[in-house]
């Protein structure tokens, strides 16, 4: 399997660092969707990122969206990374949910800045954007406060690498607009993740390329 995207997208980071935990080899090729656009295209006209080749040569399969990807890896790995118990499983759903949404809501507000000419963005859905952003991250921290998430390598599931890698990727490009110090268990849960081998091997960095 081949991985393409860049690691400091959360959805990329997400399905490498699942895999990784899954136990399945697959190259990496970080190609980014703007300066790499070109490149990316031949390998999927959509150019979206993650993109994961299934299968090499004629007939290969590709696949979009980082958690149809999740639920492919785990179908080949034998083993699942979600719970099974549906008490459990719509916790897990309701955390993952919330931190993909961050991570959408985050990457909106970069692209509005990085992308639109200054005296074309609209303030105002800036500011409604970001009011989802910390809505997301509140509703996060306060579950986290109630029951903490598993933050070991053996006992890591999904909701945990998610909402890890939501938090770093929006600390590493909007602190101002998410203070840290307003979402301690957060904080804390990022902080025990990130301390991992398999977190650190897959760092948030555009200029990493996995061997």
């Amino acid at each position: 399997m081949k991985l393409i995207g860049m690691l400091d997208s959360p959805f990329v980071r997400r399905v490498a660092i699942s895999m990784r935990l899954l136990g399945l080899p697959f190259e990496h090729a970080a190609i980014s969707v703007f300066r790499g656009f070109d490149a990316f295209q031949q390998i999927n006209p959509v150019v979206k990122a993650p993109t994961l080749i299934c299968n090499e040569g004629e007939g290969a399969s590709v696949l979009m969206d980082s958690t149809l990807m999740l639920l492919y890896a785990e179908a080949l790995a034998g083993r699942s990374l979600m719970p099974d118990v549906p008490a459990e499983l719509v916790r897990e759903l309701r955390l993952i949910g919330l931190a993909l949404a961050a991570c959408e809501k985050t990457a909106q507000i970069v692209y509005e800045r990085g992308l639109r000419p200054a005296e074309k963005r609209h303030q105002p859905w800036v500011e409604r954007v970001s009011g989802q952003l910390l809505a997301a991250y509140r509703e996060l921290d306060a579950e986290l406060g109630r029951a903490a998430l598993d933050s070991s390598e053996t006992g890591l599931r999904q909701s945990g690498i998610t909402v890890g890698v939501a938090w770093t990727f929006t600390q590493s490009l909007l602190p101002e607009v998410v203070p840290a110090d307003g979402f301690p268990h957060l904080v804390a849960h990022a902080a025990a993740v990130e301390a991992l081998p398999v977190f650190r091997a897959i760092p948030c960095d555009d200029a990493v390329q996995l061997s």
